[in-house]
């Protein structure tokens, strides 16, 4: 934890599944608790191929952070919903590029801040705010935002995995509010879990509403997702939207879905 910074007294809530610790068991992780390993034990029931679905959109995230730095110069991300730290975070993917690299994570769950906090304390360019992500206007007013982030430079806005735990009507207003505090030459990296089928997308919805008491949003279509990038009237960066897992693929050597009952779906955009 940076000096000065006040830790977080948030009681950590292990009866109720928390999305990041999901994801972490997913991914393989130790960080989890019984409730988040039933909930997920009944999500396999319903979609068999959700672990390698998480180690997919895991490869995407090193991947397009690194062709970000790489290709496009970015020097600043902010990670929302970034979910607990693992291997290859965003930081360490961008400062391999570029050591001045300035990321901020952002989470809502204690548990997040907890353990980021102990694995970035000694790396000033890196911050992670407990946070909701839906108040941007408090987000971008936080102290370590404005010492990591510079309005004046095109920014790289993450939302890699997340919005599928936003509420459909505040998902275009997030997106919005986070757009107008952008430069152009920004970008956006937007995926969620879509599915092409009814069943699956009620479903796999009913369930994580139920085991979240209501804290989720929806699976939702392709067709959603290319509604973002629409309405934020973005230019979408080759080779455009599709299921993350071969976008810009390096190999085909890869953690195979047997299905495609569902699929992280998405890509990347430029702010005009």
């Amino acid at each position: 934890m940076r000096d000065g910074a006040k830790p977080d007294f948030r009681t950590i809530d292990t009866a109720t599944p928390s999305v990041a610790r999901m994801y972490d068991w997913l991914l393989g992780g130790i960080d989890h608790y019984e409730a988040d390993r039933v909930a997920c034990a009944d999500l396999l029931e319903i979609v068999p191929d959700s672990q390698a679905l998480a180690l997919n959109n895991r490869d995407f995230l090193r991947r397009v952070v690194g062709y970000l730095a790489e290709e496009h110069g970015m020097r600043q991300f902010i990670d929302h919903g970034s979910g607990l730290p693992t291997m290859d975070n965003v930081h360490e993917v961008a400062q391999r590029v570029d050591p001045s690299c300035r990321v901020v994570y952002i989470d809502s769950d204690p548990i997040v801040l907890a353990h980021g906090r102990s694995k970035l304390d000694r790396n000033d360019r890196t911050a992670v705010l407990s946070a909701d992500m839906r108040d941007v206007e408090s987000t971008f007013a936080h102290p370590d935002v404005k010492r990591l982030i510079r309005p004046d430079e095109p920014t790289a806005a993450l939302f890699v995995s997340v919005l599928h735990c936003v509420k459909d009507h505040e998902v275009l207003p997030l997106l919005d509010q986070v757009k107008q505090r952008l430069v152009p030459g920004s970008l956006f990296v937007i995926c969620q879990l879509v599915s092409d089928r009814a069943d699956v997308r009620d479903r796999v919805t009913d369930l994580m509403r139920e085991a979240t008491h209501d804290t989720w949003g929806r699976v939702r279509t392709k067709e959603d997702v290319v509604s973002y990038f629409e309405h934020l009237g973005l230019d979408i960066v080759d080779p455009g939207l599709m299921n993350v897992t071969g976008w810009r693929a390096v190999s085909d050597v890869v953690p195979r879905q047997r299905t495609q009952d569902w699929e992280e779906w998405g890509g990347v955009g430029i702010v005009r």
